[in-house]
């Protein structure tokens, strides 16, 4: 079963990062709709879970697979993806010389600017995005961070398969 942990999660970990690194690079960061995609790739690439649970329960459990067993493969694909997600996205920000943070905060203070913004609440704004930057910079801040953009995405993903799974009747094997 780790073994198709690792595999699954790797698929899904390169599906979700290679796919957002093109969004990135290719359209920018700066796509208003952009959160939307990001986890509709998500969930795509952790789709792998629901086909790694039925998997495993058709073919290696003779179609019966107990809910926290699922849930736990489901969980561990998710952790392996995580950490893939984490990789690619490093990966890209070198590759690409992107500033994510710099970018990122600059586009939230033009936001507060639009909405209004002024004064001395613009620039209490302003001081938290230089802090956030500042922090960015660190990778024991940024990687937690990346990684808790798809992991609780592959909670849900796993908690859904788990659920749905472990009733037999729910999509049955297919007898040859």
């Amino acid at each position: 079963m780790f073994r198709k942990i690792l595999s699954y999660g790797l698929v899904a970990g390169l599906i979700a990062g290679i796919a957002l690194s093109l969004v990135v690079v290719g359209v920018g960061h700066e796509l208003s709709y952009g959160m939307y995609i990001g986890y509709a790739i998500m969930l795509v690439a952790l789709s792998t879970i629901f086909v790694a649970v039925k998997r495993r329960r058709d073919a290696e459990l003779g179609g019966v697979i107990g809910f926290w067993q699922a849930l736990g493969m489901g969980l561990g694909i998710s952790a392996v993806a995580g950490v893939v997600y984490v990789a690619a996205w490093e990966i890209t920000q070198v590759a690409a010389h992107l500033d994510f943070a710099n970018s990122y905060a600059s586009s939230l203070i033009a936001q507060k600017k639009a909405q209004g913004v002024h004064g001395e609440a613009l620039a209490k704004f302003v001081a938290e995005m230089e802090t956030f930057k500042v922090q960015y910079a660190n990778p024991l801040f940024r990687w937690p961070m990346t990684f808790a953009e798809i992991f609780p995405v592959g909670v849900l993903v796993s908690l859904f398969s788990a659920g749905a799974l472990s009733f037999s009747r729910f999509l049955p094997a297919r007898r040859a």
